[in-house]
């Protein structure tokens, strides 16, 4: 993944969001010798003149980077964008990634209070708040007061006041954070895709699937004419992984393309899981599953192995996350072009709407803290502000000038022999030059617009399908602190739907599948549904008035 996005399962009440920030100031960055040789403050001080960023030819200083991503790999060093960066800032990175399950790393990691120097993670994550209450973080705004005032010329001031606590701090900063006002000026696009593949959809003659007839007809003909792939079965509907919370293919994602709604007129809350047209979905997902065409793979696999089967093209059709296949799409495209994957309608409800699905909004996909485990918290700021400043966006999404990229007519202009390489071999690509916000933590794609690239196959298609169902969805985006009576509620509920799903899809009758599903709604109500209700209004309702749209 390589990513405007989103994350893998962003288990949330009501939406997934994915997606970048708006322009800021360009800046020069001075990393000072003396400074670095002496152990004073970090890059950037106050009565310091912009100008080129000065390059570093001291031994640097290794700070460990933990990114709660089982699957991130990317490596630092023998790239140029990573050898860049420790060129610019005298910083090199170690990157950790959790083995097995990340929560449980990760947990592990604060109660043994061994936290490493910086942490990315989801902005959701309970673990966020955890950290901040046990004081286990720096605010960002005394670091910065203290080590690195460049940190506020490069910090969206939006992006500051949302993540700013009651009391008065800022303990993390987001990556793809969007203001509404984003969406006025720039083409966003949602990371949420009906995906099929290419080949087998055009032989059934291209049928519409935005109907359960539709859909149902396409789904059985593509198993039955197209029933293997290089020997394997074809697996007819793909989804993202199950987890404990469910699936956000079909559930969130399901609801988002069936335009259901969030909230009433009245403002209350509404019950997006009982919607009648999500309901009618879910039987008809379940009457394939029925017939044998929920494949037990999809239930089971993990992200590695829905990678591979991906990039063999084993999947004729999927509700998924655009950017989390860009790498076995581009590995599809240069060994078996005609199975790369494209955009089309997919599920629509019974009026027909068009999709509503999120772009990106205000609190972005993850943020990053900086530990006070720490023992270069003075470098570890001006590294934020590096990255966060146009010159660091530019360097992670383009390269370096002359090697990834030339400047035409006053164009960024990506190298053709980069362009094909980034399109057919992503691991190569990375391992070479590890741009593209191969290093995202702090990617803002806003700000990249400006050096924007035109949309190239195979991917371009997938980002255009989604612009014109594309909408600012944040103030909906609902996250509850898990000591809190509705904080536990929630999490409890969505573990109950996480173990009903998959019930429903595999229930063998209609009829089964009606008492599962009234099941799930009384146990529901007994977990607290109705003030997991009242807390996501108050919620709402805040988020729409910090966000001006009351």
């Amino acid at each position: 993944m390589h990513f405007l996005a989103c994350f893998d399962t962003l288990k949330m009440v009501d939406i997934s969001c994915v997606g970048g920030r708006w322009m800021k100031k360009r800046f020069g960055l001075i990393v000072g010798i003396g400074a670095l040789v002496l152990g004073m403050s970090g890059c950037g001080q106050a009565d310091e003149p912009a100008g080129e960023v000065a390059s570093v030819t001291e031994e640097p200083i290794v700070l460990d980077w933990y990114v709660n991503y089982t699957w991130y790999n990317t490596p630092w060093g023998g790239n140029i964008v990573s050898e860049k960066i420790t060129e610019d800032t005298g910083i090199s990175i170690n990157f950790q990634a959790p083995m097995g399950n990340a929560e449980e790393k990760f947990n592990a990691l604060i109660s043994s209070d061994t936290l490493p120097d910086i942490i990315t993670l989801g902005w959701w994550e309970d673990q966020v708040d955890e950290m901040i209450e046990k004081e286990m973080v720096y605010a960002l705004n005394v670091l910065a007061d203290e080590y690195d005032t460049l940190f506020w010329q490069v910090a969206d001031q939006e992006a500051v006041n949302w993540y700013t606590r009651e009391d008065g701090n800022i303990y993390c900063y987001p990556n793809s954070s969007y203001s509404p006002s984003d969406y006025e000026n720039y083409n966003v696009a949602s990371n949420q895709t009906f995906l099929v593949r290419k080949d087998i959809y055009e032989a059934l003659g291209c049928p519409d699937m935005t109907t359960t007839e539709g859909f149902i007809d396409a789904v059985r003909r593509a198993a039955e004419e197209f029933p293997t792939v290089d020997g394997e079965p074809l697996i007819p509907i793909g989804a993202h992984i199950f987890d404990s919370g469910g699936c956000v293919s079909f559930d969130q994602y399901l609801q988002n393309f069936l335009a259901v709604p969030y909230e009433k007129e009245n403002g209350d809350v509404y019950d997006r899981y009982t919607d009648p047209d999500f309901v009618t979905w879910l039987k008809a997902f379940r009457q394939l599953g029925e017939e044998g065409y929920l494949k037990e793979d999809i239930f089971i696999d993990q992200r590695a192995q829905m990678e591979e089967k991906l990039s063999k093209g084993r999947y004729f059709c999927m509700l998924y996350q655009r950017t989390d296949m860009a790498d076995q799409q581009a590995a599809l495209y240069a060994n078996h072009p005609e199975r790369v994957y494209i955009a089309v309608d997919g599920p629509r409800n019974a009026a027909g709407d068009d999709p509503v699905l999120p772009g990106a909004g205000i609190n972005g996909w993850t943020v990053t803290l900086i530990s006070k485990n720490c023992e270069h918290p003075d470098k570890a700021i001006s590294l934020l502000s590096y990255l966060m400043s146009d010159e660091g966006q530019k360097l992670i999404y383009l390269g370096v000038e002359g090697v990834t990229y030339d400047m035409v007519d006053g164009k960024a202009v990506v190298k053709e022999e980069v362009r094909r390489l980034l399109n057919t071999d992503r691991e190569q690509y990375d391992a070479l030059y590890g741009a593209d916000n191969a290093y995202w933590m702090l990617q803002d794609n806003a700000t990249q617009l400006q050096w924007s690239q035109p949309l190239t196959e195979p991917n371009g298609q997938l980002e255009e399908w989604t612009y014109p169902y594309s909408h600012y969805l944040a103030q909906y985006e609902t996250s509850y602190d898990s000591n809190t009576e509705a904080g536990n509620a929630d999490s409890n509920i969505k573990r109950l739907w996480g173990k009903t799903l998959p019930k429903l899809l595999l229930a063998p009758t209609e009829e089964e599948f009606d008492a599962i599903f009234a099941d799930f709604v009384e146990q529901r109500e007994q977990l607290g549904y109705e003030l997991v209700c009242q807390e996501s209004k108050k919620m709402i309702q805040d988020a729409k008035k910090r966000l001006g749209m009351e």
